[in-house]
């Protein structure tokens, strides 16, 4: 596959039901949002990002992590969960939640073994004042699409608008020949070894405990 900043979605066909289906992904997010203030900064979930996540103006909402399903954020969000699932050696998910007026600085992912999609699911009206640059590249969201982009290129993230964004953001193997895929197993195994696996798991379960003790309250 080209290696480039960012790809048209309709090249991975395995996106399409999610696009599809983004409607009811969608409904299952804003069940999670009654409750915005239980969803950890991204750095809490991650103390390695602190350096890009401040204060709790980025928030996620994890669902998978290399594989390891959180069973039950999971359970919250059943048919997203389903959609995710039908993903080819889909590693990594979570809803990404920008705060208005908040700039994510330029940074760059770990691994090129990987490709990062977000799809669309709640994008300010305002033309222009939300919008992501991935090396070269600039662009806007679009309500229910998909787009797939390379965070290996150095990316930054606006929201110069007055109202949240969100995108159900997750990573999957990038289609590469036999000897590219047990590369990506091996760097996977390593990676489950470190801190930067290990932190998000470990903080993964507190979240999960906390938060559907709120939602069972609306039962």
């Amino acid at each position: 596959m080209a290696d480039r900043p960012v790809y048209d979605a309709a090249e991975f066909p395995d996106l399409r039901p999610l696009e599809d289906n983004w409607e009811l992904v969608h409904k299952e997010l804003l069940a999670i949002l009654k409750h915005r203030d239980l969803i950890p900064a991204f750095h809490e979930l991650s103390p390695d990002q602190k350096k890009i996540s401040k204060g709790d103006n980025w928030r996620t909402f994890p669902l998978f992590g290399f594989g390891t399903k959180a069973e039950q954020n999971c359970k919250l969000c059943p048919e997203t969960a389903r959609l995710l699932e039908q993903v080819p050696n889909m590693q990594t998910a979570f809803f990404s939640i920008l705060s208005p007026h908040y700039h994510i600085k330029a940074h760059r992912g770990v691994t090129k073994t990987l490709l990062r999609c977000h799809l669309a699911l709640i994008v300010p009206k305002e033309a222009g004042a939300c919008r992501m640059r991935v090396g070269d590249v600039t662009f806007e969201w679009k309500t229910g699409r998909a787009v797939v982009l390379d965070d290996t290129y150095d990316h930054e993230v606006w929201n110069d608008s007055n109202e949240e964004r969100v995108v159900l953001l997750f990573d999957f193997d990038r289609p590469m020949k036999l000897p590219g895929r047990l590369l990506n197993r091996f760097f996977i195994s390593l990676l489950r070894l470190t801190a930067y696996y290990k932190d998000p798991m470990k903080n993964i379960a507190a979240i999960e405990k906390r938060f559907n003790a709120a939602m069972a309250q609306d039962a």
